[in-house]
């Protein structure tokens, strides 16, 4: 719900710098509808917030229902600010701070779009493993296997799901120019992703994140990560080819879609024998 009594304020400021308003009748008027309105607000629960932060939760709300699909475009500016009834400048303001945080992305004489993680620069956007010499690799994905568990405690955890709810764990092999890298073991709460399965994701020849946007409508927007060293385990040893006790990297990740909710945790083995890992801190 919108603060219309800020709203209200800065139409007030409006008028008064320009030392001529609408008759008074009108002015009074105005001024009781926005009272009107400012008292349903406070009568609703709102707490106070800037009018652009308001207009930003109310875009990632629609973003969050699908109304604005990844790789589609939002309304103009004046289009968005005629619906929502602030000025342009507000919704400027709003959009600028999604657009900082990636989760639009503007384009010069096109306009303001959804990102997807269809496109080649948005791809590994959440993959921070660099080569050392600069040389952009091949790379290539191999399912290992495909299953639907109980989630185990820490699982459970991550994902903020109950104990023993079903979920789904994808086991691949990322490779850079033919040469295993990344062992990754991926949880998904099993009741959003109630069609994936072995078959499903063998099937599917596009990036995981692209794929979870088209067939179940969860964008992955933002990501937290903890980064630690640790030897090689049986596993590594059978799908990395190294040897036992070998120093690699363990990356745990978590994936939130829209409002912060946690949809993917991610625990993957990195080999950085030709790779570091870059991070631009700002």
């Amino acid at each position: 719900m919108l603060d219309f009594s800020l709203y209200a304020c800065e139409n007030a400021l409006q008028l008064l710098a320009g030392f001529c308003g609408p008759p008074m009748s009108k002015t009074h008027d105005s001024s009781r509808q926005s009272s009107r309105l400012a008292q349903r607000s406070n009568a609703l629960g709102t707490t106070y917030s800037p009018l652009y932060q308001q207009i930003k939760t109310l875009l990632l709300q629609r973003l969050d229902e699908g109304e604005w699909r990844p790789g589609e475009s939002i309304p103009s500016e004046h289009e968005l600010a005629a619906r929502f009834q602030v000025s342009q400048g507000t919704v400027r303001k709003a959009i600028d701070e999604l657009a900082a945080e990636n989760l639009l992305i503007r384009r010069q004489g096109k306009g303001t779009f959804v990102p997807t993680h269809s496109e080649p620069k948005v791809r590994f956007r959440f993959l921070k493993l660099t080569p050392d010499d600069g040389h952009q690799p091949v790379s290539g994905s191999e399912i290992i296997d495909c299953q639907r568990l109980r989630a185990p405690a820490e699982i459970a955890q991550h994902l903020q799901l109950k104990t023993a709810a079903t979920v789904v764990r994808i086991r691949r092999l990322l490779s850079f120019d033919g040469q295993p890298t990344i062992f990754d073991d991926i949880w998904l709460p099993g009741r959003v992703f109630r069609g994936v399965n072995e078959d499903t994701v063998r099937a599917n020849d596009s990036p995981l994140y692209a794929w979870f946007e088209v067939e179940f409508g969860v964008s992955m927007v933002r990501a937290d990560e903890a980064i630690r060293a640790v030897a090689a385990q049986a596993e590594a040893v059978q799908y990395l080819g190294v040897p036992a006790g070998r120093p690699l990297l363990q990356v745990d990740r978590v994936s939130y879609t829209y409002g912060d909710r946690p949809m993917e945790f991610r625990r993957g083995l990195y080999i950085t024998e030709r790779f570091h890992y870059r991070h631009t801190l700002s």
